[in-house]
């Protein structure tokens, strides 16, 4: 019993759930997120979508299933594995999907609704065919944290300034090609063998995209402190995150965002750092 529920949980994926907290950036950033009613909508929000982005990864598991049978690491998540049948797996999507969009309906506004469903639709997309395509299936990726930032700017009421909105994108899409650059490098010859994706990319064409949009999100972020009039002291701040991360890429370590916050310990605290600047610029004179 207790070994088919963690089976469950594995495929939920329930590290994955880290970046739903892009739901609450605006209200952060705006110096909102304080304010006793976040809480109240908060919860419902980032519940709706956490349960709406694992069905989406059970869906991209159902799909990817005798491909992740031969990836080294893959084969050990639970449908590849055969620890659980693709039909029990499809039953909690399905369960996943009305959960999200239930909380939703009940606890959030209709436009709120309408992007949880938009990142459905996209993670559909991507599941189904974009995946297979390159650039298509990087921008696909960063169009779900988009997705994600505007949700939580319509959950809390607060309007995501332009350099906010570039800086999102931009460094969604310099974590997904850093991730791919991984893959191809740690997958060698078998790589379109698992990501059909991956052979569309000629070789040094991701570093230099990596470089390219790593350098532009420098850019925007420095952009967006100026707009503020404030946080200009942070940027060094995402210049040591973003360079952090290039070495880690390039010194053969993993590129997936979630795992590198985690298990890279200068990453976490520079994360941990720049949340505490932001917090004591915009909070410290804030009273309740």
């Amino acid at each position: 019993m207790m070994v088919g529920f963690l089976a469950l949980l594995r495929l939920c994926r329930p590290t994955q759930w880290l970046k739903n907290l892009m739901l609450f950036f605006p209200p952060f950033l705006s110096g909102s997120i304080l304010h006793p009613e976040v809480a109240v909508k908060g919860m419902p929000a980032f519940i709706a979508f956490c349960l709406a982005s694992s069905s989406g990864y059970i869906l991209n598991d159902i799909v990817d299933l005798d491909h992740d049978r031969l990836h080294p690491r893959k084969k050990y998540r639970p449908l590849p594995a055969g620890v659980l049948k693709p039909v029990a797996a499809a039953i909690l999507a399905l369960l996943l999907f009305c959960g999200g969009t239930g909380v939703a309906v009940i606890s959030l506004s209709s436009r709120f609704l309408l992007f949880l469903l938009l990142y459905l639709l996209v993670t559909a997309i991507y599941s189904l065919k974009v995946k297979d395509i390159p650039l298509l299936d990087v921008f696909c990726v960063a169009t779900g944290f988009i997705v994600r930032l505007l949700a939580g700017g319509e959950a809390f009421a607060v309007l995501v300034s332009d350099w906010l909105f570039l800086t999102v994108f931009l460094l969604a899409l310099f974590l997904s090609i850093g991730k791919r650059l991984t893959e191809k490098r740690n997958l060698g010859i078998e790589a379109e063998l698992h990501r059909k994706s991956l052979a569309g990319y000629p070789d040094g064409f991701l570093d230099g995209a990596m470089y390219l949009t790593g350098g532009s999100v420098l850019v925007t972020y420095s952009m967006y402190t100026i707009s503020r009039g404030q946080l200009l002291y942070t940027v060094p701040l995402c210049c040591f995150g973003l360079l952090r991360y290039v070495l880690r890429v390039k010194s053969g370590l993993s590129g997936d965002p979630t795992e590198s916050l985690i298990k890279d310990a200068q990453l976490l605290i520079i994360a941990l750092v720049w949340a505490a600047a932001i917090a004591w610029e915009i909070y410290s004179g804030y009273r309740i």
